[in-house]
């Protein structure tokens, strides 16, 4: 086998990795972009735990027939950038529509993605990255929690006082 052969295929193989690893995609087409919007992007994708990589969009269609995955083959036009997010499910979503308000960016546009094997849509991805991160929502359910045991710990303190009073 060629050598060029051998290396598409490894490139197909760590396609699948990510998209096996990654908890969410997003496609981008990016096409437009100046040298410094896209490092950075790069740079606030590094610092998320975010991965944004440009790959051939017929090794990724490769990659997504080996996982099963089907409804993504009409994004795959033209200058894409794939964007993973390991570790949160909001993590690439939020990170490319932050940057695309952020930056006020029209050559930067959410084409669609993945949450695990489901594939979603332009809506989706954006609803994805309005929706809290874990990290947001345990703090939030923390915070309800611990609100009634303070109040609760509060009367037992006054009933206690009143009662040393007495």
């Amino acid at each position: 086998m060629s050598t060029n052969l051998e290396l598409k295929k490894q490139v197909v193989a760590d396609i699948v990795e990510k998209l096996k690893n990654a908890e969410s995609m997003v496609v981008c087409s990016y096409s437009g972009l100046t040298v410094e919007q896209v490092t950075a992007l790069r740079k606030q994708c590094r610092e998320n735990d975010v991965h944004y990589c440009v790959l051939k969009n017929r090794l990724v269609l490769r990659a997504l027939k080996e996982l099963n995955i089907e409804g993504l083959d009409h994004l795959l036009e033209g200058p894409n950038a794939f964007v993973f997010g390991d570790n949160d499910v909001t993590a690439a979503p939020k990170i490319i529509n932050t940057f695309i308000e952020k930056n006020k960016l029209t050559s930067l546009e959410i084409k669609g993605g993945l949450m695990g094997t489901d594939v979603m849509d332009v809506d989706a991805v954006k609803g994805l990255a309005a929706t809290p991160s874990r990290e947001e929502l345990l703090a939030t359910v923390v915070g309800c929690l611990v609100s009634p045991v303070s109040s609760l710990v509060s009367v037992l303190e006054e009933i206690a006082e009143k009662k040393e009073a007495a």
